[in-house]
């Protein structure tokens, strides 16, 4: 029985074109197969803010877009809220506790307030009263409480003399839970010494939380940074106090606080002397002999006090209230422009071309 046998047609030949577009579609592919595309980099995200009477900038490193966008909303917020709760002569939590102090009777303090205070407390102790947080009064006098730069001549001898009389310190503060009370009419808290410190602390903490693996935040020079922006640290300058641009550079550790007291922020002028805001709680003047501390720490509250602390003992007794206040990588410019500093920050800066020669001055045993 014959089979019936199908016909096949004939193929036909490709058209030249196909043929060309197969030859540059497998050319592509191969060129993938060879050349990964790069990796997307990591966003980067940026702000300013205006809080604590600085400028405060933010650089947000390896986050999403969304990521970043919920960060910096969240720090404004804090900055915000901080920085009304702790301002100590305008109206919220730190000017009423400063008005009812002055009554002597117990009162209530907003909760917001009273970690930082007992931190400024702390801080005080160690430093043994070079940091003194309830002078608000002296700064006061001295014109240093205001949002304008302090005009006229400083205040009378005889005027600071009566401060000093009163010699307000933290240990005239009595608190028992959420009450407060001041034993010396005089005492009123001025938390300036460390409230950028302690905000920046805060604010690094709610990002970690908030999952950002890298950020430098710096309030007005002084800077809190953590991770890394890719393969590099962070590297940041330390200003110089009398010229325009740095005097040294360093890159952050891990996670660090680089902060500096310094002659140079808030001051008055008058007959022809400066007289800085960084007040001696000894004599009720400015401290003197020293054009700016700087103090590095992991932790950016204690880094604020120290160079504060360190700023005001001055040249010859740095060593011992470095040691006392815990900080080992200091550097210390004097009012002739000498530099002076420890051999762990030794090691830290790369100084500019131009720069003074440094002294090394080894911490005395503690």
């Amino acid at each position: 029985m014959p089979v019936a046998r199908r016909r096949i047609p004939a193929r036909r030949a490709a058209r030249p074109w196909v043929l060309l577009l197969a030859g540059l579609f497998a050319g592509l592919l191969a060129a993938c197969e060879r050349t990964p595309p790069p990796p997307t980099p990591p966003a980067t995200t940026q702000a300013v803010f205006f809080s604590f009477g600085t400028l405060v900038s933010v650089e947000l490193w390896g986050t999403s877009p969304e990521l970043g966008r919920q960060a910096l909303a969240a720090i404004e917020g804090d900055l915000n809220y901080m920085h009304f709760a702790w301002h100590a002569w305008k109206p919220g939590s730190l000017g009423r506790v400063n008005q009812l102090l002055a009554t002597g009777a117990w009162f209530t303090a907003n909760p917001s307030v009273l970690p930082l205070v007992k931190r400024a407390h702390a801080l005080w102790r160690r430093s043994g009263g070079l940091f003194n947080p309830a002078m608000g009064e002296l700064l006061a006098l001295w014109g240093f409480q205001s949002d304008a730069p302090p005009q006229g001549p400083p205040p009378s001898a005889e005027a600071i003399a009566a401060w000093l009389a009163s010699a307000p310190r933290p240990d005239d503060l009595e608190m028992d839970g959420l009450r407060l009370r001041s034993r010396n009419p005089h005492l009123r808290l001025d938390l300036g010494g460390i409230a950028k410190g302690y905000a920046l602390a805060q604010i690094a903490d709610n990002l970690r939380d908030m999952g950002v693996p890298a950020a430098i935040l710096n309030a007005g020079g002084d800077l809190y940074a953590w991770g890394r922006p890719g393969e590099r640290p962070w590297r940041i300058g330390i200003r110089h106090p009398r010229r325009a641009g740095i005097i040294a550079t360093l890159d952050i550790r891990g996670a660090e606080a680089v902060f500096t007291s310094g002659d140079y922020e808030r001051y008055v002028e008058y007959a022809g002397h400066r007289y800085p805001h960084i007040l001696d709680p000894r004599t009720g003047y400015p401290a003197e002999g020293v054009q700016a501390v700087t103090v590095i720490h992991a932790d950016p509250t204690l880094a604020d006090a120290a160079a504060t602390a360190l700023y005001v003992a001055g040249v010859r007794d740095w060593p011992r209230a470095a040691v006392a206040m815990g900080v080992r990588e200091i550097l210390l410019i004097d009012a002739e422009g000498r530099l002076y500093l420890t051999p762990e920050m030794r090691q830290r800066l790369r100084f500019v071309p131009d720069a003074p020669r440094p002294v090394v001055v080894h911490l005395p045993a503690s």
